[in-house]
C-alpha cells in the first residue's frame, strides 16, 4: 500500500498563515486553498501541511485543539545545509512575523534555530555538524 502522509494545523487567520509561509518562500499547494484553508509544500518530499481556520478543523476532527500557549502539538524540523543557512532563517521569520524562541545556536552536535508561527506552530531548523 502506498501512503501520503500530511498534517493538518489550526490557525485563527488563514490570510495571515497564508502570507507567513509565503513570505518565508513555501510553495503553495496549487488547487487546495480556499477561505478556510492554507496548504503549502514543505522539502524535497513536498510534505503538505494543511493550516485549516481553527473551527473548521475542531468541527472536522470533532474535538478540540491544542492550547499551544501551554504547550505543542508537534515541532517540525526542516534541513539547513550551512550555519548561515540557520541564521538567515531566523531573520526571515522574524521579518515575516514569526517569533524566534530560541535563537541559533551549537548544541548537541548540531547548530540551529527553532521558531514559532504566528499561531504558535513551532519548527526547527538545524544543520547537522
Amino acid at each position: 500500500m502506498k501512503t501520503k502522509i500530511w498534517a493538518n494545523l489550526g490557525v485563527k487567520n488563514v490570510e495571515k498563515s497564508r502570507a507567513f509561509y509565503t513570505k518565508l518562500g513555501f510553495e503553495k499547494n496549487a488547487g487546495r486553498e480556499s477561505d478556510e484553508l492554507a496548504s503549502f509544500l514543505f522539502g524535497e518530499d513536498n510534505f503538505v501541511i494543511h493550516f485549516f481556520k481553527e473551527d473548521s478543523l475542531k468541527k472536522g476532527m470533532k474535538g478540540e485543539l491544542a492550547d499551544l500557549s501551554k504547550g505543542n502539538e508537534v515541532i517540525f524540523t526542516l534541513s539547513a545545509e550551512t550555519t548561515e543557512e540557520v541564521d538567515e532563517w531566523a531573520v526571515k521569520v522574524k521579518d515575516a512575523g514569526g517569533s524566534v524562541f530560541s535563537p541559533p545556536e551549537e548544541f548537541q552536535g548540531m547548530y540551529g534555530c527553532a521558531f514559532a508561527d504566528p499561531d504558535g506552530h513551532k519548527f526547527n531548523i538545524l544543520k547537522w555538524k
